[in-house]
């Protein structure tokens, strides 16, 4: 099964956004997510402070410029 990792933050309205498109992505395309807060990483929180929410599958990543419905699904078709 697909693995998702989802890079986010507390009071963080983008990424309860993007968790609501997973989610509802979640119903076509099965697939385990992992939520992942910055704040507890350094190395996580170096990495996405500026780009969370992120969306990981296999390695690419899709940050918050790039994360709507089209993207994630997209994603998910090629991964899945």
């Amino acid at each position: 099964m697909l693995h998702v990792y989802f890079y986010t933050k507390t009071h963080c309205p983008l990424c309860e956004d993007a968790k609501a498109l997973l989610l509802l992505l979640q119903h076509d395309y099965p697939f385990e997510l992992e939520e992942r807060d910055i704040y507890t990483n350094d190395a996580w929180l170096e990495a996405y402070q500026i780009s969370i929410p992120v969306v990981e599958m296999n390695g690419k990543q899709l940050d918050a410029t790039e994360i709507n419905y089209d993207s994630l699904e997209r994603a998910l078709k090629e991964n899945t």
